[in-house]
C-alpha cells in the first residue's frame, strides 16, 4: 500500500497497514491473540514471528488504533487460485483487545481487509474459525461472508503444532 493510512473511521479509530516501526505494539497484541487461543504467552516469540513477516513481506498486518492506542489487528496471508488465476487472501488472524471491544473495531478491521483485497485485485478472502466462536461467526456474516457448504477442509499435520 502506498498510503499507510488505510481506513480512518469515526470515534477515534484508525486502521493502517503496520510496518516494522509498529513491531512492539503489534507483538503485544499478537501475543494476547495467541493467549486467547490457549497458547502460553511468549512476547519474544511473538515479536520474532512478526519481525520475520515484516522482513519477508509474506503477510499484511492491518493495525487498528483507538485514540492513538493499539486496539486490534487483522493479519492476511497471500495465496493464489489456479482456476481463476487470481490472488486470494487468507484472513488468518483477527483480534481486538478486551478493553477495545464493542466499539466496532472488529468490523473496521474486516472492512480494511476487504478493501486491501480489492486493491490488490484478489478474487476472494477466506477465513476459518472454531465451531464454537459464535461471536466471530456473527461478525463475519454481518460483513457478508458465507459459510462454505461445498468443500470439506482437510488437514495434514507435519511436525509439532501448538
Amino acid at each position: 500500500m502506498s498510503n499507510r493510512k488505510h481506513n480512518a473511521v469515526g470515534r477515534g479509530v484508525t486502521v493502517a497497514e503496520a510496518t516494522a516501526r509498529d513491531l512492539e505494539e503489534a507483538a503485544a497484541l499478537f501475543d494476547a491473540y495467541r493467549v486467547f487461543y490457549r497458547q502460553t504467552s511468549d512476547i519474544a516469540a511473538a515479536r520474532n514471528f512478526l519481525a520475520e513477516r515484516f522482513r519477508r513481506g509474506d503477510a499484511v498486518l492491518l493495525l487498528a488504533r483507538h485514540n492513538g492506542n493499539p486496539a486490534g489487528f487483522v493479519q492476511l496471508y497471500p495465496s493464489l487460485s489456479s482456476v481463476s488465476m487470481k490472488r486470494i487472501w487468507i484472513l488468518n488472524d483477527l483480534y481486538v483487545s478486551a478493553g477495545a471491544r464493542r466499539r466496532g473495531i472488529g468490523k473496521r478491521l474486516m472492512d480494511a481487509a476487504r478493501d486491501h483485497a480489492a486493491k490488490t485485485d484478489a478474487i476472494r478472502l477466506e477465513l476459518t474459525t472454531e465451531h464454537n466462536n459464535t461471536t466471530a461467526q456473527a461478525l463475519y456474516e454481518r460483513c457478508g461472508y458465507v459459510r462454505d457448504t461445498l468443500f470439506y477442509k482437510y488437514i495434514l499435520t507435519i511436525g509439532t503444532q501448538a
